[in-house]
C-alpha cells in the first residue's frame, strides 16, 4: 500500500469511526448525511468520495464488522476438536455477538429497509456468500473426517446460513440465555435432524 492509499484508508476508517457512534445512538434510518458531516467536520463530497453514499459508509462498518467477528472465531476455533463442537460454538459466538454488538440494532434496519443501489446489493451478495463459503468449508471438514455424511455441501451451507439469517430476526427481543439455548437448540437440528430413529 502506496503513502496515498494508506492515508486514504486512514481517511476512511476516521469518517467510519465518528459515523458509527450515530449510528449506534440514532440508529440507520435516523442518521443523516448531515448529521455525518457535522459529527465528523468533513464535507459531505468528503464523504461521497470515499463512500459514494450513506449505505456504503455502513457498509464499511459492517464489512468491519464481519473481519472482527472471524478474526475472534480464528483466534478460539483451536478450542473445539470436531466439526461437531465448531456449529455448536458458531452458534454460540453468533448469538453473542449479535446480542452484545452495538449496530446490530441499526444493521437490523439497514438491511430490512428500502431497495439499494445496485453497487450496494452487490457488495451485499458478496458479504453473504463469504458466509456461505464459510460454512461451505466447515461442513467439507466434518464429511472429510467422516464425522459428517457425505451430502451437497453447497446446499448444507446455504441451509445453515438460512437458519442464521432467520434466528437472528427472530430472537431479537429475548432474554439471553432463552436465546443461546435457542441457537444451540438449532445446531442440534441442523446436526441431528428431528425424525426419531426407526428400529
Amino acid at each position: 500500500m502506496n503513502k496515498k492509499q494508506l492515508q486514504t484508508e486512514q481517511t476512511k476508517k476516521k469518517l467510519a469511526d465518528a459515523s458509527r457512534a450515530l449510528f449506534v445512538q440514532k440508529g440507520y434510518k435516523a442518521t443523516s448525511i448531515e448529521d455525518i458531516v457535522a459529527a465528523t467536520g468533513s464535507s459531505k463530497g468528503n464523504i461521497y468520495y470515499h463512500f459514494k453514499s450513506k449505505e456504503g459508509l455502513f457498509l464499511y462498518l459492517i464489512d468491519e464488522w464481519d473481519r472482527e467477528w472471524e478474526e475472534n472465531w480464528a483466534a478460539k476455533e483451536h478450542l473445539y476438536h470436531t466439526s461437531t463442537e465448531k456449529i455448536y460454538g458458531l452458534a454460540e459466538q453468533l448469538i453473542l455477538d449479535d446480542m452484545n454488538h452495538p449496530l446490530t440494532k441499526a444493521a437490523d434496519e439497514f438491511f430490512t429497509g428500502e431497495k439499494k443501489e445496485n453497487d450496494i446489493e452487490e457488495r451485499i451478495a458478496l458479504m453473504f456468500e463469504r458466509h456461505i463459503q464459510f460454512n461451505k468449508q466447515l461442513l467439507e471438514q466434518g464429511i472429510e473426517s467422516g464425522e459428517f455424511k457425505a451430502d451437497n455441501a453447497e446446499n448444507l451451507a446455504l441451509i445453515l446460513e438460512s437458519t442464521i439469517i432467520g434466528l437472528s430476526q427472530l430472537s431479537r427481543g429475548m432474554e439471553p440465555e432463552r436465546a443461546l439455548a435457542l441457537y444451540r437448540h438449532s445446531a442440534s437440528v441442523f446436526l441431528h435432524g428431528i425424525a426419531k430413529d426407526k428400529d
